[in-house]
């Protein structure tokens, strides 16, 4: 083969074979991020797990200042840590929006540090963002809540920028999938569904 014809083929083949490869950075690129405070993570897991779009859902602790805090650190109340989820999301098949008006129909957003038959810090309720836009979506979502909301209590949901997320133990992790009957049971007898139908009505 000549050398011109040689060089021309593996240019050729160097064009094509590039475009099999994904850019490191591309996968991160394509996802985002949303983390919440809802109260008990293990009830929120199952809530987002069936939206469109998201990929993945991880319980965990946020807003604290303890290092790797271990469940029973952030169940002292001593740590500042808030039971949150984080979900890795495909934002051309959901959006941040989307997520954030879904957010609020899974919690009571009117009590203070408490969710259902959870008290203490660890269970309030917050918008973790994790830039600008993010804080601006979500701080017009508070607002136009506030004029249209079906429930006449103050709402006292927070948003403020994402610290540092720590993942939640092992055994924490999809628990309403590792123990359906101990979750169904636990969700039921906390009142969580009864309370949510008489805030939002039913869904």
């Amino acid at each position: 083969m000549r050398p011109g014809r040689r060089a021309g083929l593996a240019a050729l083949l160097a064009g094509g074979l590039a475009g099999l490869f994904i850019a490191p950075g591309a996968w991160a690129q394509a996802t985002a991020k949303a983390t919440f405070a809802v109260g008990c993570f293990w009830c929120v897991e199952a809530d987002f797990d069936k939206v469109p779009g998201v990929l993945s859902t991880t319980s965990g602790y946020i807003g604290g200042t303890v290092p790797n805090p271990s469940y029973e650190q952030v169940s002292s109340k001593r740590t500042g840590h808030a039971e949150a989820v984080e979900i890795v999301f495909d934002p051309a098949k959901v959006s941040y929006a989307t997520l954030v008006s879904h957010f609020w129909r899974t919690i009571d957003p009117t009590t203070v540090d408490r969710q259902f038959c959870d008290t203490g810090s660890p269970y309030r309720t917050a918008i973790f963002t994790h830039d600008a836009e993010q804080a601006a979506v979500a701080r017009r979502s508070l607002e136009e809540l506030n004029k249209t909301k079906p429930f006449k209590d103050p709402i006292v949901t927070t948003v403020q920028p994402a610290t540092t997320f720590y993942p939640a133990e092992g055994y924490h992790q999809d628990y309403y999938k590792k123990n359906p009957v101990r979750y169904a049971y636990y969700r039921a007898s906390c009142g969580r569904d009864a309370r949510l139908e008489q805030l939002w009505g039913r869904r």
